[in-house]
């Protein structure tokens, strides 16, 4: 059973109206969805709903729901920014906020209508099973400790603040560095790392199977044996771990990049799932509210909510649409269990690889475009080989996929040279944006640092010194 309170001074007290409806007609109307919720087979954890004002809702959207967050500039930035847009009416406040936690917090704005309170309660039904079936989250996260994982994590930042030793000025330039690659970390989740033993053995087992399978008919060639010595063994996805065990940091330097690449790992499944996770939710609340036999005046708001909700953008992708289309297609063509199928092993990728159609895309009229000398031209529409084109674009460029991939290729221990690889994929370094990153870099590896990517279909090297001096070739 969901629990319902307000977390606003005044409006909800003693049952005092707001918006034509109470506290107790929103925990009736919860009371019915939770019913429909349950009889559609949503497997969920238990829902705990806090009315908030406007201004509570701008800070938790500036927290990512977490007001108990360790203290940083750019929370407050973030804050400020987005309150001279809402105040200009740019932006829009989001209608709810779930947290991915059991039992699964979600905050409802004081200001929605009767309506759109019903519709979002809904709404947070669909994101609390998708947290708590989709695989990404079921592995990579543990949901009955994220409240208590943030805020100890806020607890030790703001004791290192206070430590004379340390003091905020410190503090601050770590987590302005780590903040800067927190994203350069492992993107599988729920696997284990290999110990440098292991490594080790799986490097020599794969030499020997080289010899053993070569052909004993062509010449002998000189094979050169794999240096056990290099650091790292091979080729390191996870640039914040390699830097947290490696440089010259400090203990407390190494709590606060760990501190910050244990969260990352809670936000990265929102990040890979967010046109699924959203699709998903919209499909319920529009599910369970069609059933709910809503009164005349709601159910003709509920119309025009809904279809505000999941309206296609002009330019870009609407995750909820996309999602909410893909899912009713899925259903249509094989059955609703199909779907709690896909909710549990997909991610945005697969999922649009899977199953986004020709047809889909001519539904949606989708298209391509670019931005060539300054103007905007149309690459592909959705015809009978654009469509391939117009789906492979959005599975490269969606989650993690449209964060460059950095590794670590080698360390040298003779000059504390940190080499850096990017995993060219077509798409091109922002210079700007690389050489920026780089200077970060350096404050937590305090030494030389090299980038290799490539410019131009060549070899491109940026190395960044102790000085911050820019050196390329």
């Amino acid at each position: 059973m969901a629990g319902i309170k307000s977390n606003v001074n005044k409006g909800f007290e003693g049952g005092r109206v707001i918006e034509n409806y109470t506290l107790k007609d929103l925990e009736k109307w919860n009371e019915k969805i939770e019913e429909k919720v349950k009889e559609e087979g949503l497997d969920y954890y238990e829902q705990e709903f806090e009315i908030v004002s406007y201004n509570d809702m701008l800070s938790y959207e500036t927290y990512t729901g977490m007001p108990s967050r360790y203290p940083h500039w750019s929370f407050g930035k973030a804050y400020e920014k987005q309150k001279t847009l809402y105040n200009y009416d740019l932006v829009g406040l989001p209608y709810e906020m779930v947290i991915n936690s059991n039992p699964c917090l979600a905050y409802l704005m004081k200001e929605n209508t009767f309506l759109l309170q019903i519709l979002t309660m809904a709404h947070v039904y669909g994101h609390n099973d998708f947290f708590k079936n989709n695989r990404l989250f079921t592995l990579g996260t543990d949901a009955s400790y994220t409240l208590q994982m943030f805020k100890n994590d806020a607890d030790i930042i703001r004791g290192y603040i206070k430590d004379p030793s340390i003091g905020n000025a410190k503090v601050e330039h770590i987590l302005d560095a780590a903040h800067a690659i927190r994203y350069q970390t492992s993107r599988v989740v729920g696997i284990k790392r290999l110990s440098d033993s292991q490594i080790k053995k799986n490097i020599i087992n794969d030499f020997n199977k080289e010899i053993d399978n070569r052909d004993p008919y062509e010449p002998i060639k000189e094979r050169k044996e794999p240096n056990l010595n290099k650091i790292p063994l091979e080729p390191e996805d996870d640039l914040v771990y390699f830097i947290q065990n490696h440089a010259r940091l400090e203990e407390w330097e190494r709590n606060v990049i760990e501190i910050v690449r244990k969260e990352t790992f809670y936000f990265i499944p929102q990040i890979e799932t967010k046109i699924m996770n959203e699709g998903w939710a919209s499909f319920w609340h529009y599910t369970i509210l069609n059933e709910l036999n809503l009164p005349e005046g709601l159910h003709l708001e509920f119309i025009k909510r809904h279809n505000d909700v999941i309206a296609p953008l002009f330019g870009s992708l609407n995750p909820y649409y996309l999602g909410f289309m893909l899912l009713k297609d899925i259903e249509k063509r094989y059955g609703r269990e199909k779907i709690f199928e896909v909710r549990k092993i997909e991610r945005d990728e697969s999922f649009i690889r899977r199953y986004l159609t020709r047809e889909i895309c001519e539904e949606l009229n989708l298209f391509q475009y670019s931005n060539k000398n300054g103007e905007y031209t149309i690459d592909d529409v959705a015809d009978e080989k654009g469509w391939i084109n117009i789906r492979n674009s959005i599975c490269n460029s969606c989650g993690m996929n449209n964060i460059p991939l950095i590794r670590v290729i080698d360390m040298s221990t003779k000059d504390n040279t940190l080499t850096l690889e990017h995993v060219y994929d077509g798409r091109e370094l922002n210079l700007n944006y690389a050489e920026s990153t780089l200077k970060y870099i350096v404050d937590l590896w305090k030494g030389k640092v090299v980038l290799i990517t490539k410019l131009e279909g060549k070899e491109y090297r940026i190395t960044c010194d102790e000085s911050k001096r820019i050196f390329e070739a």
